[in-house]
């Protein structure tokens, strides 16, 4: 029989930032890890088995360290963890956007430090029932290779790993999570949606904006304006959309001429 005690420690992993988001990193990573919360918002000391709140040099001198930030603050995160990150530490972020996260963690933490951005494909509301079966974007981008991180996560946590590029994530998000903000937003603002008399598909389009519209102000703010290649996205919608509005509308005029009603 093996001996446990023999069996090296799990790492600790220092979060930064407890919001909705840092809550649930927190709430599946505890009991593979411990972990060492710090967010101004916290006094320090045990928040729930497992995890701690703790001082910003205490969670920045571990092993590893994920940054659940908003994008806007990423600079300053980095800069205030750089002077006590370990030699070798791995250095993750969460954002929805990757390319803006990349530039600044490579920029700002220093050389000796492993860095991998990532955008968990969920949140809070779509990982209600589990995070397993979800899909994981990794960006290797300095010092490390993205196999064992990705091992765990496929393994341990039943993620969907995704290996690419920031430009390359950011331009499929663009459409993917920026046109969703930007439909939930539109229909939001067109009032009260249609409850007895209805469809299953615009029940779907219905439950994808539900599912985005309580998304802190932060994040609908980066996938929006933080994201290089979502204004391009969201110009050629509302062209195409256009375009499609006033052929409708012409061919309605050809059906239905104002006259035909008087």
């Amino acid at each position: 029989m093996s001996d446990r005690s023999s069996l090296p420690s799990p790492p600790l992993v220092g979060l930064f930032g407890f919001g909705a988001f840092g809550r649930l990193i927190a709430t599946h990573l505890a009991p593979h890890c411990p972990i060492r919360v710090h967010d101004p918002l916290l006094s320090p000391g045990p928040l729930q088995p497992g995890i701690t709140a703790t001082t910003l040099e205490d969670a920045a001198r571990c092993p590893i360290v994920i940054l659940a930030v908003p994008v806007a603050r990423m600079q300053a995160a980095a800069r205030a963890i750089g002077p006590h990150l370990p030699h070798r530490a791995l250095v993750a972020d969460v954002g929805s956007v990757k390319i803006l996260p990349a530039d600044i963690l490579c920029r700002e933490l220093p050389p000796h430090v492993r860095i991998i951005a990532t955008h968990p494909l969920f949140g809070p509301q779509s990982a209600r029932n589990g995070i397993a079966g979800h899909r994981i974007v990794l960006c290797p981008l300095r010092g490390t290779s993205a196999a064992p991180l990705s091992a765990f996560l496929r393994r341990t946590l039943g993620l969907d790993v995704i290996l690419t590029t920031p430009d390359a994530h950011d331009r499929d998000a663009a459409m993917a999570q920026g046109l969703t903000h930007l439909l939930a937003r539109i229909l939001s603002e067109m009032g009260p949606m249609p409850e007895r008399i209805s469809t299953s598909s615009f029940d779907l389009i219905r439950t994808a904006a539900a599912m985005v519209q309580n998304d802190a102000p932060e994040v609908s703010h980066a996938i929006a304006h933080l994201n290089p290649h979502a204004g391009a996205v969201r110009r050629r919608f509302f062209t195409i959309a256009g375009r499609i509005a006033e052929s409708d509308d012409a061919h309605d005029a050809a059906l239905f001429p104002e006259t035909a009603f008087q």
